[in-house]
């Protein structure tokens, strides 16, 4: 009599490799990757974001109408205002963790729309190189499409927290931020700013990985201590924030008004022509210190953490 052949039981460690598998696929450590390196670089560098949107504040407020401009009053009627007196003003006024004001939002952002970012470039560079090193061009796409789908999903949030940041919105809680602008504002309050936020974001992460990589292609990696590997990524970031924060100035400064202001601010060409016509050409600019120091900083922090995280993890960023 034929007997009929069992198929083999599964042993538990057999499952056990099948369930981290699953729970780890490389898109996923791709996002805890990103999720955790952006936690770090948000909690570093929270207080020159607060600072660049009270800049932003109080150059499109009138002086009457804006208490926090008094040291506007105090230079002769100067519309410049100094980052130090800004930061002690604060400092005095909130205390030290003032700096850190609208720290949840911003965690609820980065920790998912970083972690959103790296994981949707970690598939686009497996989908559409599979292991080759991407040329200029591939890498200002690459960056531009995992921020454009990073920024849609994380819109409703980075209105939250520019608004948390500028002082001039008094939300008990996220949730009651976000009832309260879709109860007053409707859906697309949630979504102000968006396309001028794409223009900043999509642009400078695209130039940022392109600066980023062929920087890197540079510098010989494998002549190089293991040591020193996060310190020449480090610098690379540097580099290529710098470059990508100067091109992409103009939309923060756009975008800040709009979500700050979005009845005044209504439409991209209107807040051009309406910063142009109160500040100059230099008001596109306003704010651009804190901001590259920030946005230079925290891309560079991100990118270093993240690579020595893929590193340990066994798969190539």
């Amino acid at each position: 009599m034929i007997q009929k052949s069992r198929p083999a039981l599964l042993q538990p460690q057999d499952v056990g490799d099948r369930v981290e598998t699953l729970m780890l696929h490389p898109v996923i450590k791709a996002f805890l990757c990103g999720s955790i390196s952006g936690t770090c670089s948000t909690l570093l560098f929270q207080p020159l974001d607060l600072l660049k949107t009270r800049r932003h504040r109080c150059l499109s407020a009138m002086l009457s109408q804006c208490p926090s401009c008094w040291m506007l009053r105090e230079q002769h009627g100067s519309r410049r205002v100094g980052m130090l007196a800004l930061l002690l003003k604060v400092v005095r006024t909130e205390s030290i963790l003032g700096l850190w004001k609208g720290m949840s939002p911003s965690i609820v952002r980065c920790v998912p729309g970083i972690g959103i970012y790296f994981g949707t470039l970690y598939s686009l560079k497996q989908y559409f190189l599979r292991g080759h090193p991407p040329t200029a061009l591939e890498s200002v796409i690459l960056g531009v499409g995992s921020r454009s789908v990073a920024g849609v999903c994380m819109s409703p949030i980075t209105v939250i927290k520019t608004r948390y940041e500028s002082g001039r919105y008094g939300y008990e809680s996220i949730y009651a931020a976000l009832k309260s602008i879709y109860r007053s504002e409707g859906h697309r309050g949630l979504f102000s700013g968006l396309t001028a936020t794409l223009l900043r974001d999509a642009p400078f992460s695209g130039i940022y990985l392109m600066f980023y990589n062929q920087t890197k292609n540079i510098m010989t990696h494998d002549q190089l201590d293991a040591a020193l590997i996060p310190v020449v990524n480090f610098s690379c970031g540097i580099f290529a924030g710098i470059l990508a924060s100067l091109v992409t100035q103009p939309a923060d400064v756009i975008k800040t008004h709009m979500q700050l202001t979005p009845v005044k601010f209504r439409w991209i060409g209107q807040a051009v022509t309406l910063i142009f016509k109160d500040y100059g050409l230099r008001g596109f600019f306003q704010g651009g210190v804190p901001r590259a120091l920030r946005r230079t900083l925290m891309a560079a922090m991100a990118w270093t953490v993240y690579e020595e995280m893929m590193a340990k993890m066994g798969l190539k960023s």
